[in-house]
């Protein structure tokens, strides 16, 4: 131990001890400054990397600037912020997806819709040249083909849409369908037509916004009998009772061309009188059988010359009703589907009806019926000859010339050894690999299981037994790809599949899909659908509507495009 001399007093000799401790002491600080040395340089050297994101790293404040590009990124970012943003890709030659954006004929990943920001709908429907949505104040816009945004019907709360070529169709909280002008130009002209039809909508203050029409039942509903669902074809409506009843309604010329409306007669008011007048549309089946034979089989017996006919469906006005599919009265019906060209009924045991176009094989009554038309409701065979086993048809969804439909299979039920599978089953157009099976098959009709999503089982720990993961939603595009929903304990993934000219499937490329593939966010993650409540849901006019509503994204697939919205609950 040293102590400490006198200021002024003799230096003494050092013994040896105290040399070494001296040299000790000399040793240990060069050691703390070499040390103190290296602790400054890697601190100037993190200082010099302060911009720089690790993934270890918690995330900057949000007073925090950074000095590189603040260019909005394309795809999602699930856990970015709270805002409610809308993800669009595919083809925007109409501005269908960014009506602000002109220069963008193609979006080749999900990129934010900006001027959907925080706004939550109820429906959305991308058609060809246009787009059409249901806002969560219950009121319908539209727009597409250089329009911006603009309302067509208001004060009707509506819960869902549908689009066609020529129309749109809306159905009401209430049960009621209605209808209106895809043109604005036509829009304005039925307004001096028909006058006893047509139900003139207005905005508050007195600023016309286009005529509409109810489109009502036939036959009369019973006490407190409503419409739940609508589901809309090429040219042909179909729409579902709250006692499963199942109605057909034609949109054009065509709609019975393929025996898709389930009925051929029908009466109508005459445009120029108040009186009904019959009107008959006969499948092409019907009314030339021999259309694609060889002459010799279409030559007249009698007269010996070629017999040229035609389609007796004759051209109409609109049809302001909606009819009873008579061959289905008595079935109770818990889904009603309308493909491009076909129809499909769900009963409420698990059994499914068919009926329309079949040339593809999309009704799905098997690889041996090769009938282009089915005009009588047909049975679709989806269950299995496997001893012990039950099976049923829990959702069909069809789009174009391909139908899905999710089939549970429970094997030994009714015992405690039952355990339950889901199937995801595809009939019709594989050209593009819709089908999920990974072939390219122009035709399928004996419905085949889809890859990466049938037969799929997760652990659940209230039951402690394994459960099917099961698909949420379904989109089926009518141009051919599909978008499905996943839904596990993990989350609700998204997978696409299917035809991808116009970058519809949102992997940036152009080559289709012929097998159900996990979509990537802009991390190169997992593409997750989330429900969570939201603080607050504005309307398309930009004003709050509620706060704290509950709302889940929801995939659409339109035509060449897709969109992720979110839905609010109604």
């Amino acid at each position: 131990m040293f102590k400490l001399r006198p200021l002024g007093s003799a230096r003494r000799p050092l013994s040896s001890t105290a040399t070494s401790s001296n040299n000790w002491r000399t040793q240990s600080r060069q050691r703390l400054a070499v040390t103190s040395a290296v602790v400054a340089v890697s601190v100037l050297a993190y200082s010099g990397l302060k911009h720089t994101v690790i993934k270890n790293d918690s995330l900057p404040p949000a007073s925090f600037k950074h000095e590189y590009s603040t260019e909005q990124p394309k795809g999602p970012r699930p856990n970015s912020d709270d805002t409610l943003n809308t993800l669009v890709w595919g083809s925007n030659s109409s501005q269908k997806l960014l009506p602000d954006n002109s220069k963008s004929e193609f979006i080749q990943s999900p990129t934010t819709a900006k001027w959907l920001d925080n706004v939550a709908l109820r429906d959305l429907a991308l058609h060809k040249e246009y787009a059409a949505c249901v806002d969560a104040r219950g009121d319908v816009y539209q727009w597409g083909q250089g329009g911006q945004p603009s309302p067509v019907l208001k004060g009707q709360n509506i819960v869902q849409l549908q689009s066609t070529d020529a129309r749109i169709y809306a159905l009401s909280s209430s049960g009621k369908i209605y209808t209106l002008e895809v043109d604005p130009m036509r829009r304005s002209e039925q307004d001096s037509i028909a006058r006893s039809w047509w139900k003139i909508g207005w905005i508050w203050g007195g600023e016309i916004i286009g005529a509409f029409q109810e489109v009502v039942p036939r036959t009369e509903l019973s006490w407190g009998e409503r419409f739940i669902s609508i589901s809309a074809g090429n040219d042909h409506l179909l729409g579902l009772t709250s006692s499963g009843r199942a109605f057909a309604h034609p949109i054009t010329n065509s709609a019975n061309a393929y025996g898709q409306l389930g009925f051929r007669k029908y009466d109508m008011f005459s445009p120029d009188s108040k009186e009904r007048i019959p009107v008959e549309l006969v499948p092409r089946s019907v009314a030339d059988p021999y259309a694609k034979a060889s002459p010799f089989k279409r030559r007249d017996s009698q007269s010996g010359v070629t017999s040229e006919k035609t389609n007796t469906a004759v051209t109409f006005p609109f049809c302001p009703s909606i009819f009873e599919i008579p061959s289905l009265q008595g079935i109770k019906v818990s889904q009603l589907v309308a493909g491009g060209r076909s129809s499909f009924a769900l009963t409420a045991t698990g059994r499914v009806l068919g009926w329309g176009a079949n040339e593809y094989g999309q009704i799905g009554l098997g690889d041996n019926v090769t009938l282009d038309t089915i005009t009588v409701p047909t049975e679709v065979i989806l269950w299995r000859m496997a001893q012990g086993t039950q099976t049923k048809c829990v959702n069909v969804t069809a789009g174009g010339d391909l139908t899905c439909f999710t089939v549970e299979r429970t094997t030994q039920p009714d015992t405690p050894r039952s355990s339950s599978t889901v199937e995801l089953l595809l009939s019709g157009n594989g050209q593009y690999g819709s089908l999920g099976n990974n072939l390219y098959t122009n035709a399928q009709g004996s419905p085949t299981r889809a890859r990466n999503v049938s037969n799929l089982t997760q652990y659940d720990d209230a039951t402690k037994s394994l459960q099917p993961i099961t698909p949420y939603s379904i989109s089926v595009s009518p141009t051919g790809h599909v978008l499905l929903t996943l839904n596990s304990n993990l989350g609700r993934d998204l997978l696409a599949w299917g035809k991808n000219y116009n970058y519809e499937l949102g992997n940036g490329k152009r080559s289709g899909l012929a097998v159900p593939t996990t979509l990537n966010d802009a991390d190169g993650d997992r593409f997750l659908l989330r429900r969570k409540k939201a603080k607050e849901v504005l309307d398309l006019q930009g004003h709050v509507w509620k706060r704290d509503v509950e709302v889940e994204q929801k995939a659409v697939a339109g035509y060449n495009s897709s969109a992720v919205f979110w839905k609010v609950s109604t």
